[in-house]
């Protein structure tokens, strides 16, 4: 249930989407989940996708958006209208900076590989293995020739053949470290780093997208699973970490909710509409 004393002035609901709204690679709204949204949309509050995955994938769930119209994906570098079909605001990293970025990685992670996001899709260099299925004409080849538009995350790969968790920290410590202060390194899969421009997050681009549409802090109602949600949570006024999610998440949120497989974001907002609707009687 919602936070005790949350004010009912103006609210909004931040969400990550796989492993929270969403079961992971879902391109489909469960239906309960996806009501709990329209009656939200009907109420005047604004539900906003924050998610690391790309513009592309996004197409399925623009339905589900709502009136006001944002989201916010590529882990914070890109918000996105999508009733207009259109980019708010864009970070991303240029080919200089990323080309060291990576050579230093490459230094403490000689088994790294790498893939470019970009808004028109990827570039991968030639190790890289994408699980995903990549448009025929994908570039490919070393990172010095395939860079050649603004990478909105920078995607870090290591041989994780036969890994044991304390390897994947190990890997993702060592990103960090390599990479310093000229990006901001997180995760959200294990064995995968993914690189953003320096300060931005998830949380960089809510607050934006926030102080445009009057909305405080204490207002914001945040859900997420994995530590690319981190900064979200940390920032919102109320935060919820899912039932399953990373230790790190459940140890920064305030509250749990139920988990993905029981559309546990949707029970937790359709209590919150509850009381907003009982507060305004």
């Amino acid at each position: 249930m919602p936070a005790e004393g949350l004010r009912v002035v103006r609210v909004l609901i931040a969400t990550d989407l796989d492993g929270t709204l969403v079961p992971d690679g879902a391109t489909t709204v469960p239906s309960y989940t996806a009501q709990v949204l329209r009656r939200a949309d009907d109420a005047g509050v604004p539900v906003v996708f924050v998610t690391a995955r790309p513009l592309r994938w996004m197409d399925p769930l623009w339905p589900h958006v709502g009136r006001h119209g944002r989201a916010i994906v590529s882990n914070g570098a890109v918000t996105y209208d999508a009733g207009a079909r259109e980019v708010v605001h864009l970070a991303g990293i240029d080919a200089e900076t990323g080309l060291a970025i990576a050579a230093a990685v490459t230094e403490a992670v000689p088994s790294a590989s790498f893939a470019l996001e970009c808004l028109d899709g990827m570039r991968l260099d030639p190790t890289f293995d994408e699980p995903h299925p990549t448009p025929p004409g994908t570039p490919r080849g070393p990172l010095d020739r395939v860079w050649d538009a603004t990478a909105l995350k920078v995607l870090v790969r290591y041989d994780d053949r036969s890994p044991s968790p304390g390897d994947h920290t190990a890997f993702h410590d060592a990103v960090e470290e390599a990479v310093g202060d000229r990006a901001t390194v997180t995760w959200s899969v294990a064995g995968l780093a993914e690189i953003s421009a320096v300060g931005v997050t998830k949380a960089s681009a809510l607050t934006r997208l926030c102080e445009r549409m009057g909305v405080v802090p204490a207002d914001v109602v945040a859900f997420g699973d994995m530590p690319n949600d981190l900064a979200m949570l940390s920032w919102a006024g109320t935060s919820y970490a899912m039932a399953d999610a990373h230790p790190s998440v459940v140890e920064v949120a305030d509250h749990l909710a139920p988990p993905c497989a029981d559309e546990g974001v949707a029970q937790v907002v359709a209590g919150l509409l509850d009381q907003v609707s009982g507060a305004v009687r």
